[in-house]
């Protein structure tokens, strides 16, 4: 599922409908996120890994099935599921683009368990969510810093020290990269941000 926002045929909107759940249920994300994560799972390997119940397992599977990000790729007992790879770019505020991926949703999915990326998201939105991540993808690469980050976002260096540490395991789990960022503990200035915030 790859499609651009400004094309303007009706599987747009039906591509975008089928992930909206995706970003408003955290552990709808949560789970896309593990089904990307592996080739071909059941039910029951849902439930295990995600401590959920059977009967939330399968709606929650089903679900995913109807929206058309999950797809049945085994009919025998038991089913195997597999996600599909989502690339969608829409255009937020008028004139901002974002691309909804599965290192996005699975961000999205962490805001159950991670306090800090549940509070950017209340702050700043899913389109903020994903600014950070593309900062957090840059930082890791070498090519930005937390300060960077905050000068262009309008947001306090701690603030975005916090989210940049929040979005790492997602970064290192989804891309490609050689990890040169620096560690919260290599950061100077940290307790000057805090008595600036």
């Amino acid at each position: 599922m790859s499609r651009t926002s400004k094309q303007n045929t009706g599987d747009i909107v039906r591509d975008f409908l089928s992930v909206a759940d995706l970003l408003e249920e955290p552990q709808l994300a949560q789970l896309y996120a593990y089904l990307a994560r592996s080739d071909e799972t059941s039910v029951k390997d849902v439930m295990d890994a995600l401590d959920l119940a059977q009967g939330t397992a399968y709606t929650y599977v089903n679900r995913l099935v109807d929206a058309g990000v999950v797809e049945v790729t085994r009919d025998e007992q038991p089913r195997l599921y597999t996600a599909r790879p989502i690339n969608l770019t829409v255009t937020a505020d008028g004139d901002r683009e974002y691309t909804i991926t599965p290192a996005l949703i699975d961000a999205v999915g962490r805001r159950e368990t991670n306090g800090d990326i549940d509070t950017y998201i209340d702050r700043h939105g899913v389109a903020g969510l994903a600014t950070a991540l593309s900062y957090a993808v840059a930082r890791e690469r070498g090519e930005v810093t937390h300060r960077l980050m905050a000068r262009d976002l309008d947001i306090s260096p701690l603030a975005a020290e916090i989210v940049l540490q929040a979005l790492r395991p997602v970064v290192l789990e989804h891309f490609d990269v050689e990890t040169s960022g620096a560690s919260l503990a290599d950061i100077e200035g940290v307790d000057e941000d805090v008595d600036d915030a």
